[in-house]
C-alpha cells in the first residue's frame, strides 16, 4: 500500500481520532498484538503500519517503554561532562533496563539534565540524584531572558483581551493590510532554513482546496537550542495568534502544534493557552500532537508523516507541503519563532520589522546560549549583531576558555574563536563564511575538549537519529562513527580520501538536511583544527 493511500485512510477518522495518538497509547501501555490488529482493521490498514510507527520512536520502541528515567545526551550536556556521573547515580537507584537516554531536554543552559515522571530537571551540583528524587521536586528550568533592543518576542503582551481583540479586528476586517505587512516584513523562517515566509504563505493561499492546514513545528530537537521552549512556555499566545493570522488569511481553519515529548512543560503551557485562545477566536481550532522522541521529526515532511500515524520518514519532493501536505491537503508549516513574530508584524508594520536587522536577515532573532556562558539563557538580539559583542559584552564571556562554538545545532557550523571578529549573527554572513545560523543555539567547545570526540559525537547522533529512508544517511553516518570510534581507540588510522568521499556522499546523496548537513561541522573541524586531529588520519 502506498503512503498516499495510507494517508487517505488515516484522514478518515480525523479530527475525532488521530491515528498517531492511538498508536502511541497502545505502545506506551504495552498493548497485546490483537489491539494493534484491531486498530489497523478499523483504518482498513495492514497491522504493519501501526507496528512500523510504534517501533520507530525512542519513547515507544519495545524495550524503551519501561524506562523510568531518561538521561540527556545532547551536545551541551555531553561537552559539559556531567552525564556520566548522573548515569552512575541513576544506576544506584534504578535497574539498567529502567534507564534510557534522550537527545536534548532544553536544559543546555545548565546541563546535568534528565527526565523523570514526565518532568525535566537539572540536578544541582551539591545534591545527589537519590535525595533530589525523594524530595519530589517540580521541574527546575530557570534561565536568563534578555532583550537587547526591540522586544518583539520577549515583550509583555499586555491584557490578553486587548491583545486578541486588536489582532482579530485586523485579520477579519483588514486582510489586505495584514498581507501587505507580512510581505513587507521580509520575515524568513526561523527554524533553520531561512526560507521567506511570505512565499510559503502565498503558495498555500493560492492553492484551490476546501481544506488547508497550519502546522507549527515545535519539535525543537537541536541540542543547544531552547528558544522555542521559551516561547511555548512563556509566550504561547504569540505563537497561537501567529498561527491564526497565517491560517485565517491563507484559508485554513485548523492549526496543529507538533510539540516534542521531551518538552512536557511546554505541552502543559500550550494546552492552557489554547483554552483561552479558543474562547476568543471564533471558528479556528487548535490541536496539540505530542512527539514521542525522534529528532528527524523536525524535518517538515517527516513531521507530517508522524502526525498522520505513518513511519516518520522524509518524503521526496516535489510535491511540497504547500501543494500536498498534511493528509494530502495544502499545508503551511513553519516553526514556533516564525509564527510568534506575526502579531508584532501586523500590528506594528512590516516595514518597521524590515528596518531591523541586516540585509535580507530582517527583524530580531532569539539566541540560546549554553552553560559555559557567564550569563546563559535566551537572548533576543537584532539580526546582524557581531558575534563578539553578543558573546563577550552582552552575555559576559565564558566560564571556561573556549576554542570554538557550534551555532545552529548538530548540523551547524563550528566557528573557531579567530573568526569571531569578522562575523555577525545573520543568515548571509554566516553561510557566506562557511557556517550556519540555523536555529541559533550556541554550544561552547572548551579548549580542553577533544575535537575528534566532537566528530564522533556528530556521526553517532546522525546514525542514531536517521529515519533510515536513504542509504547515504543511514549507512554513511554509521560508517563515519565506526571510523572515528576505532581511531579514538588508537587501533586505526582514517584514510583521508575515503573520509572525504564519505562526506561528499552524505552531502549530495541524502534526502534531507540530517545526512546532508552533517558534513558542514565535520569539514569545519578538519579545516580549523587539523593540527589537533592529524594524528588520527593516514597520509
Amino acid at each position: 500500500m502506498s503512503d498516499k493511500n495510507k494517508r487517505s485512510l488515516s484522514y478518515r477518522k480525523e479530527p475525532e481520532k488521530n491515528l498517531f495518538e492511538q498508536i502511541s497509547h497502545l505502545a506506551k501501555t504495552n498493548a497485546p498484538e490483537r489491539e494493534f490488529q484491531a486498530l489497523a482493521d478499523s483504518y482498513l490498514m495492514d497491522v504493519s503500519v501501526p507496528y512500523s510507527t510504534a517501533t520507530f520512536y525512542d519513547f515507544l520502541r519495545p524495550g524503551n517503554t519501561g524506562h523510568k528515567i531518561r538521561i540527556c545526551n545532547g551536545t551541551a550536556c555531553m561537552i559539559a561532562g556531567t552525564q556520566k556521573k548522573l548515569t552512575r547515580q541513576a544506576e544506584e537507584i534504578f535497574d539498567k533496563d529502567e534507564i534510557g537516554h534522550t537527545t536534548c531536554l532544553g536544559h543546555c543552559h545548565s546541563n546535568s539534565a534528565f527526565m523523570y515522571r514526565n518532568k525535566t530537571y537539572t540536578l544541582p551540583e551539591e545534591v545527589s540524584l537519590k535525595d533530589f528524587i525523594e524530595e519530589n521536586n517540580e521541574g527546575n528550568n530557570a534561565y536568563h531572558v534578555v532583550n537587547t533592543g526591540k522586544d518583539i518576542l520577549t515583550g509583555n503582551t499586555g491584557p490578553l483581551q486587548d491583545y486578541y481583540s486588536e489582532i482579530l479586528d485586523l485579520v477579519e476586517n483588514h486582510p489586505v493590510r495584514v498581507e501587505e505587512n507580512m510581505r513587507d516584513s521580509g520575515l524568513r523562517g526561523r527554524g533553520g532554513a531561512g526560507f521567506p515566509f511570505y512565499i510559503k504563505w502565498n503558495a498555500v493561499k493560492s492553492q484551490p482546496s476546501e481544506k488547508k492546514f497550519i502546522v507549527c513545528n515545535a519539535d525543537e530537537g537541536d541540542p543547544g537550542a531552547f528558544s522555542d521552549m521559551y516561547l511555548l512556555e512563556q509566550q504561547p499566545h504569540k505563537v497561537l495568534l501567529g498561527m491564526y493570522i497565517a491560517g485565517r488569511t491563507a484559508g485554513a481553519d485548523e492549526g496543529i502544534l507538533y510539540i516534542r515529548g521531551e518538552y512536557p512543560h511546554s505541552i502543559t503551557s500550550v494546552k492552557k493557552a489554547i483554552e483561552t485562545a479558543e474562547q476568543m477566536i471564533p471558528d479556528f481550532r487548535f490541536r496539540i500532537i505530542e512527539g514521542q522522541g525522534s529528532y528527524v521529526c523536525g524535518e517538515e515532511t517527516a513531521l507530517l508523516n508522524s502526525i498522520e500515524g505513518l513511519r516518520p520518514e522524509v518524503r521526496v519532493r516535489p510535491p511540497y507541503p504547500a501543494q500536498e501536505g498534511l493528509y494530502g491537503k495544502p499545508t503551511l508549516l513553519s516553526n514556533v519563532e516564525t509564527f510568534a513574530n506575526l502579531p508584532w508584524i501586523i500590528t506594528r508594520g512590516g516595514k518597521s520589522f524590515a528596518a531591523l536587522g541586516k540585509g535580507k536577515s530582517t527583524g530580531t532573532k532569539l539566541v540560546s546560549l549554553d552553560w559555559n556562558f557567564v550569563n546563559p539563557g535566551v537572548y533576543e538580539v537584532e539580526m546582524g549583531i557581531p558575534l563578539k559583542t553578543l558573546f563577550h559584552e552582552i552575555a559576559g564571556g565564558f566560564v571556561k576558555p573556549v576554542k570554538a562554538v557550534q551555532i545552529g545545532g548538530p548540523l551547524g557550523g563550528i566557528v573557531p574563536v579567530e573568526r569571531w571578529d569578522e562575523l555577525t549573527l545573520d543568515f548571509e554572513t554566516l553561510s557566506g563564511a562557511g557556517f550556519l545560523l540555523g536555529h541559533a543555539g550556541v554550544v561552547s567547545i572548551p579548549e580542553d575538549f577533544p575535537m575528534m570526540e566532537m566528530i564522533q559525537h556528530l556521526m553517532k547522533f546522525t546514525a542514531d537519529e536517521s529515519c533510515g529512508k536513504c542509504y547515504p544517511c543511514r549507512i554513511g553516518s554509521y560508517r563515519g562513527y565506526e571510523m572515528t570510534q576505532k581511531a579514538l581507540q588508537g587501533t586505526y588510522k582514517i584514510d583521508k580520501k575515503l573520509f572525504s568521499d564519505l562526506l561528499d556522499t552524505l552531502e549530495w546523496g541524502s534526502l534531507c538536511a540530517l545526512g546532508g548537513g552533517l558534513p558542514l561541522p565535520v569539514r569545519n573541524i578538519l579545516a580549523y583544527f587539523s593540527d589537533e586531529i592529524e594524528k588520527y588520519f593516514s597520509a
